[in-house]
């Protein structure tokens, strides 16, 4: 069996097409995940969705527990993840309203429960993480924006920032040195703990602002949100696509 799950982040706290079968508590050797797991149907496919932030988008990046989010998703039969996430552009060709699906990734973050072995020190795993994301449903994302007409960023190298306050010019400078094009606060340690899940996990971005320094003036919240409702509109055109060309299973449980 296999299954499908999207992570909502900022601007998806819900999949409105998702035909809701059962919500479900999971309960997971880390703890609690950050919301109940919405199990049903979207374009006749059985799939999975989690609120990243929360049912009441509450909860800060910082203090998402990643662990305990996969590993509900995987208990619930999940194989395939897609993560969705709001981040900013450093490149010029990273403008607001542009999809992004990353093909790699930079660690800038700190003090988050990095990995499901840590209190497992006898059984300790270095996965292998050179290609950060699954290549099978990157492939699948870039595929449905295709078939979609959305013009998107087929690569990209996402940035991980602490968080939750925005970043610095000289910071995003240093990414951009360091060869980041997009920067956001979610992107790890999700991508890491679902290599060591064995999750095939993905992420597609929609960019609602650009980083610091690379526009004039400041960074306007109000911007941010037109932005973001634009680009989620196409995000769930994108998923939607997905979902009908996934394989269907007869039970997500």
């Amino acid at each position: 069996m296999s299954g499908i799950a999207i992570i909502g982040g900022s601007g998806l706290s819900r999949l409105e097409n998702l035909v809701t079968e059962r919500r479900e508590v999971v309960e997971t050797p880390f703890g609690n995940p950050s919301s109940a797991l919405t199990i049903g149907s979207c374009s006749g496919t059985q799939a999975i969705f989690l609120a990243r932030h929360g049912d009441e988008h509450s909860i800060l990046p910082h203090r998402v527990n990643y662990c305990a989010n996969l590993s509900a998703l995987k208990q619930a039969g999940a194989t395939h993840v897609i993560g969705v996430c709001a981040v900013g552009g450093i490149s010029e060709n990273m403008p607001p309203g542009r999809v992004v699906i990353p093909d790699q990734i930079i660690d800038y973050t700190w003090s988050r429960r990095h990995t499901i072995y840590e209190d497992h020190r006898n059984n300790a795993a270095h996965i292998d993480f050179t290609e950060p994301y699954c290549a099978s449903l990157r492939a699948r994302l870039i595929d449905a924006a295709g078939k979609s007409g959305i013009d998107i960023a087929t690569a990209a190298t996402y940035g991980a920032t602490q968080g939750p306050r925005l970043e610095t010019i000289a910071e995003i400078n240093r990414m951009e040195k360091d060869g980041c094009h997009i920067v956001g606060m979610t992107g790890m340690p999700e991508a890491s703990i679902a290599r060591e899940l064995e999750l095939c996990y993905a992420v597609i971005a929609v960019s609602v602002n650009y980083a610091a320094g690379r526009a004039d003036g400041p960074i306007e919240m109000q911007e941010i949100e037109t932005n973001l409702t634009a680009g989620m509109a196409k995000v769930r055109e994108i998923l939607g696509q997905v979902l009908a060309a996934f394989p269907s299973v007869q039970r997500v449980s």
